[in-house]
């Protein structure tokens, strides 16, 4: 019966080659311990002699075996370094090759989390077509029954085009991960993604300039190009002056694939294409009433 290796993965390659090389090293330092040892000796012994005025032929002799001996410790030091060399290039190969591992595991996990979430977005689609249906398809037509069909499908159309944006989104962090350029503090949520305040009514919308508005006693700031849940008292006059737009909008789509939709950085304050949504609203309200009068 024939028997095949199993073969070794990238780390314990380099594992191997480390330990392989650690072990030659050592081999090595102990023969040069050796010869330093031997060549103190010798050293010892030639001055011992031209202390003792001994003879030039035992001078010379001497003289030659402690020459032998420094020549074989000096070649054995050069090794020794080029060893070094060799042995800090494979730690380093081994820490890029576990470096490598680890951003192939989180790529993976992103690459599944993302395929997770296309295979339950059919279910919450057909739930939802079925909701819809279940008033579209009545043989009556009541107000209150219409407003809640059109407002699941709302929310449908927006909960897939989100849906392909995070899969696109994730596949695309799992490819930089993969290649080692992520940032990952880009995984943790950014401050427009931030759990929001229960009591408020909010919509998913996309950015498409730098947004100011105070809720309470905080100010909240976002940048273009993110996806924020903004109160919907404000909703319409964002939309109307154009400074958000739905998830299923055609330039939505290619701005996100564009940008992304975790925003260029918090705008600053003297940022001049920050627009404060309260104020605007402030003058967007007297106007109404005006046209009411």
């Amino acid at each position: 019966m024939a028997f095949f290796k199993r073969e070794l993965g990238p780390i314990e390659r380099f594992e191997n080659a480390l330990k392989e090389k650690l072990a030659a090293r050592q081999k090595l330092a102990e023969r040069l311990s050796v010869a330093e040892a031997e060549l103190a000796e010798k050293r010892a012994a030639a001055e011992r002699l031209a202390v003792a005025g001994a003879a030039n032929a035992r001078l010379d002799r001497a003289e030659a075996a402690m020459r032998a001996v420094e020549d074989r410790a000096k070649t054995w030091r050069a090794e020794l370094a080029e060893f070094d060399e060799q042995v800090a290039s494979a730690e380093r190969a081994l820490a890029d090759a576990k470096a490598q591992r680890d951003r192939d595991t989180m790529a993976d996990q992103i690459e599944a989390m993302a395929a997770a979430i296309e295979r339950a977005a059919p279910g919450f689609d057909g739930g939802a077509t079925a909701l819809v249906e279940a008033v579209t398809k009545g043989a009556m037509s009541i107000p209150e029954a219409t407003r809640f069909s059109s407002n699941v499908d709302a929310v449908r159309r927006e909960v897939l085009a989100a849906a392909d944006l995070i899969c696109w989104e994730l596949r695309s962090a799992a490819v930089r991960t993969r290649a080692g350029n992520a940032n990952l503090a880009s995984l943790a949520p950014s401050e427009s993604e931030q759990p929001q305040s229960a009591e408020i009514d909010r919509q998913l919308i996309y950015t498409l300039h730098p947004l100011l508005w105070r809720e309470g006693d905080e100010v909240r700031k976002v940048p273009a190009f993110a996806l924020v849940g903004l109160p919907k008292a404000l909703l319409p006059v964002a939309l109307q002056h154009q400074h958000v737009d739905h998830l299923n909008a055609r330039r939505v789509q290619t701005l996100m694939h564009l940008h992304g939709s975790a925003g260029l950085g918090e705008p600053e304050h003297d940022d001049p294409q920050l627009v404060d949504l309260d104020a605007l609203l402030a003058e967007e309200t007297p106007s109404a009433q005006a046209d009411v009068a």
